[in-house]
């Protein structure tokens, strides 16, 4: 599926696939079941660190990353991702959006699409 495509119909991909669970769960539970998926596309998650990646709603996905460093506190880092008529745009912690670009932009592409279709046969079929 396509980033135009996406905008477009965000849930299309699920269309066709009957909801095994969704009759049965909440919206936040479904949210965390994706999550769940969603951390697993980066390969292994290193010990001590939590991950989330999810479709937030329509347009918008979310990346957070949390561990303890050498010092014992917490370190986080969130990004929102908002992908709009005219691109795609992310937002670090409590920074501006930025427009993504080059390899930045395919990366995200490849990650949502490998998202969608994990969660679609994972959870949704």
């Amino acid at each position: 599926m396509s980033l135009k495509e996406l905008l477009k119909e965000p849930f299309a991909i699920f269309k066709e696939a009957p909801a095994r669970y969704s009759s049965k769960m909440s919206y936040d539970d479904l949210v965390n079941a994706e999550s769940e998926l969603g951390r697993t596309l980066f390969g292994p998650i290193p010990m001590g660190h939590q991950r989330e990646f999810f479709m937030a709603k329509r347009n918008v996905w979310i990346w957070h990353e949390s561990y303890l460093n050498h010092q014992g506190s917490m370190e986080e880092m969130t990004i929102r991702y908002e992908v709009r008529p005219a691109g795609v745009y992310k937002r670090v912690g409590k920074n501006g959006y930025e427009k993504i670009t080059g390899n930045e932009l395919e990366n995200f592409r490849k990650a949502t699409k490998s998202y969608l279709e994990l969660v679609k046969t994972k959870l949704y079929c």
